[in-house]
């Protein structure tokens, strides 16, 4: 019974469907066939593009380092020292392991 319903629905929706397309290709059509029956629009004119004014542009270049010229370094005289840091002392690990007292083991229960 589920399967018929399937199968029956799946036949309508793609009726349905070739429907749409020929309902599309029949209203393309029509707007085809159809005289335009707006009257012809023209537009205005483009207006014409302005000259713009052309930069002068120098003759000579400058001039360019020659290869492998490099440029003055700076004096590094002028900086300051750097103050020594002092490191506080480590502490001392003692070296000497304490002793822990011993006591002696209960005495043992005697048996009757």
């Amino acid at each position: 019974m589920a399967s018929t319903n399937c199968v029956v629905l799946t036949i309508i929706m793609a009726l349905s469907l070739l429907n749409i397309n020929v309902g599309v290709a029949l209203a393309a059509r029509h707007l085809l066939q159809v005289p335009p029956t707006l009257p012809g629009v023209s537009l205005p004119p483009l207006p014409s593009i302005p000259n713009l004014p052309q930069p002068t542009l120098p003759t000579t270049q400058p001039s360019l380092p020659k290869p492998g010229a490099l440029p003055p370094l700076p004096s590094f005289a002028t900086l300051p020292t750097i103050p020594k840091l002092t490191m506080p002392p480590l502490p001392t690990l003692p070296t000497a392991i304490p002793s822990f007292p011993f006591f002696s083991p209960p005495p043992s229960k005697t048996s009757p």
